[in-house]
């Protein structure tokens, strides 16, 4: 409990222990009240406090407003008729009690999602003269050398330059299992240092880091609100004041009938008092509470799965997902390539490979890596001149003053040539030289693990088709859908054929249905725009993918597909369960309170009982099953 819980909480126990004890004092008239005074300003003199501002600032109608109207009335009919407080004391010691737990329950949600993302470091290690000196990670630039000692976060991205370690990831990916890190490894911000020391030098500044983006990312999620708290609020402000209304018409208006019209007594302590239980059943407590609530537990929910979510509004549209449309490379498959095959015809294997991984120096794609790798050697970048990029092609490049071109069939029609067919599964990379066909080299990427497993899941959940998009050659991909056993797949797609076949389909879909679009996050980040749901995959450290999309998965498991899905889709069962519980009960309390069957007691039922029960609901969406 927090300081301020403490104090309200001694408020309830002290206004209740006095209540107790005045009931048992042989006091009548004035003396009675002034006693019962002292409990009721104990436990609710904030409560009058806000009201009193309230009427000030001219904002009349709110839940404060409504207590106090509703608990002053209550003493000034003990006053005047029935000499009994303690319905009044009640109201407002049972509220206080609803607001402190609701306060608990909100500031539990708030501890979760602060535990599962305290990845934000205090510090970072610089050596300064032959000392170790602690700076804030603020105050680093980009390229300095930083220490991180075992037990320590890692502050801000980088490369290890010196050092062998091991880095627990958990509070990013939700996965616990362990990830080993040597020299030349790239390292995220967030990450925790468990074995050896290690040096890294920065490629960010902290402002740009990985962890800032998240903190980023989660401190502004409850920003950006669902059409469905958009309503509750709406509601709100039109429901109280029409109720403020209601309860005064039923405070004048019965009474003046029985009087004028019936010629009976006007009894209006009896309707001023239907009219003020009227107020305390009529406050919106449990909908403005705990649907909020609902939203704030799915997103911490997913947090401790590794999932981020970058507004409710995005929770609620991934409940309407029956499209899933997926990227291959990195999304379903590893995305470490292995050159598996090297057909060379007018040139020597070696000089084929060399050629290659020259002209692919430059590129960050893991199909010119694999061909690096494979070379094995220092570059010469004396040798290589400028080098051209053409998206979804290939590269042409000037090597030792030649031309040559390695990439896709695509590329080779550029350049004029025909090549021979490979009957070789993986993707084929052509190359040329001086617009002469020299070769090719096969490049195999592997499946996930669980990927198979994660269609099945979607399949499983409801989702009615997944799709995959990719640039591959067209076998290469229809053997991935084929062992994937996916709906459909499109192949041999540049970045904007993909937004176009996203488009295609959007107009196919239900209506009142969403498509999410997943991907690496760094090449799709048109793609992640324009559908429905935009979601990053295996995104630790892409800034691209933390922009684009709207909901980012911290490891690369498409498992989490599903599960992101399950989990918007219990939010929403249970933020409409709290919607019609907490209107259902209303309307039935607020037509017995009107007829005089409902007293002061059900009515402290109906605000505060009905709103602790929807608070409690709401916390179950914190809690995720495993698929």
């Amino acid at each position: 409990m927090t300081k301020k819980q403490k104090k309200m909480l001694k408020r309830i126990i002290v206004s209740a222990v006095l209540m107790i004890g005045i009931a048992f004092l042989p006091v009548e008239g004035i003396w009675r009240f002034l006693l019962y005074l002292i409990p009721y300003l104990i436990v609710g003199y904030d409560i009058l406090k806000k009201a009193g501002k309230g009427i000030l600032n001219r904002q009349v109608f709110d839940e404060n407003f409504l207590m106090a109207i509703a608990t002053v009335g209550a003493m000034i009919i003990g006053v005047t008729k029935t000499g009994d407080y303690v319905d009044a004391i009640a109201v407002m010691w049972l509220y206080q009690l609803g607001e402190l737990f609701q306060s608990y329950a909100v500031g539990k949600s708030r501890k979760n999602i602060s535990e599962l993302m305290d990845i934000r470091p205090d510090y970072a290690n610089i050596e300064k003269e032959g000392k170790i000196v602690q700076v804030s990670p603020e105050e680093v630039s980009c390229g300095t050398v930083i220490i991180v000692n075992p037990g320590e976060k890692v502050p801000i991205d980088g490369i290890v330059v010196d050092g062998l370690s091991t880095l627990n990831t958990s509070a990013l990916t939700g996965e616990s299992l362990p990830r080993d890190v040597k020299c030349g490894d790239e390292i995220i911000s967030g990450c925790i240092n468990m074995t050896g020391v290690l040096k890294v030098k920065t490629t960010k500044e902290f402002g740009e880091s990985t962890v800032s983006k998240i903190l980023d990312l989660v401190e502004n999620a409850s920003s950006r609100k669902s059409q469905t708290e958009d309503f509750i609020s709406k509601f709100a402000k039109y429901y109280t004041p029409i109720v403020c209304y209601c309860a005064l018409a039923l405070a004048v208006l019965p009474p003046m009938f029985r009087h004028l019209v019936l010629s009976l007594p006007a009894d209006f302590s009896d309707w001023i008092y239907r009219a003020l239980t009227f107020l305390v059943i009529s406050c919106p407590c449990a909908l403005v509470i705990s649907i909020p609530l609902s939203f704030f537990a799915g997103i911490g929910g997913a947090s401790k799965e590794g999932i981020l979510v970058k507004g409710s509004n995005y929770l609620e549209a991934l409940s309407k997902t029956e499209y899933v449309v997926l990227d291959k490379t990195g999304t379903l498959t590893q995305g470490v390539f292995e050159v598996t095959e090297v057909h060379h015809n007018t040139i020597d294997k070696e000089k084929l490979i060399e050629y290659a991984a020259l002209a692919e120096s430059a590129s960050s794609h893991p199909i010119s890596k694999s061909i690096r790798k494979l070379y094995g050697k220092e570059m010469d970048y004396s040798r290589i001149g400028t080098i051209q990029e053409i998206s979804g092609e290939g590269v042409v490049a000037d090597v030792d003053g030649k031309r040559i071109a390695v990439g896709n069939l695509k590329l080779m029609q550029r350049e004029g040539l025909s090549v021979e067919k490979c009957h070789s599964t993986g993707t084929i990379i052509y190359m040329s030289i001086e617009k002469e066909y020299v070769g090719h080299l096969v490049i195999s990427d592997v499946l996930k693990s669980t990927s198979k497993e994660a269609i099945e899941a979607l399949k499983k959940i409801g989702v009615q088709k997944a799709v995959m998009l990719t640039g591959d050659a067209k076998t290469v991909a229809e053997q991935v859908a084929e062992k994937l056993q996916l709906d459909m797949v499109y192949s041999e797609l540049l970045p904007g054929d993909k937004v176009t076949k996203v488009e295609e389909l959007l107009l196919h879909k239900p209506k009142k249905s969403c498509l999410a679009f997943v991907g690496d996050g760094i090449n799709d980040a048109p793609v992640l725009s324009r559908a429905d749901i935009g979601i990053a995959m295996g995104a630790m450290g892409s800034d691209a993918a933390i922009e684009a999309a709207d909901i980012v998965l911290m490891d690369d498991d498409p498992m989490k597909i599903a599960k992101a899905i399950k989990i918007s889709r219990k939010c929403m069962r249970i933020v409409y369960q709290n919607i019609i519980f907490a209107i259902g009960i209303k309307v039935i309390c607020l037509v017995l309170g009107a007829l005089g069957i409902a007293n002061m007691w059900l009515a402290i039922f109906a605000d505060v009982g009905v709103m602790v029960l929807a608070v409690l609901n709401a916390i179950r969406t914190l809690f995720v099953k495993k698929l």
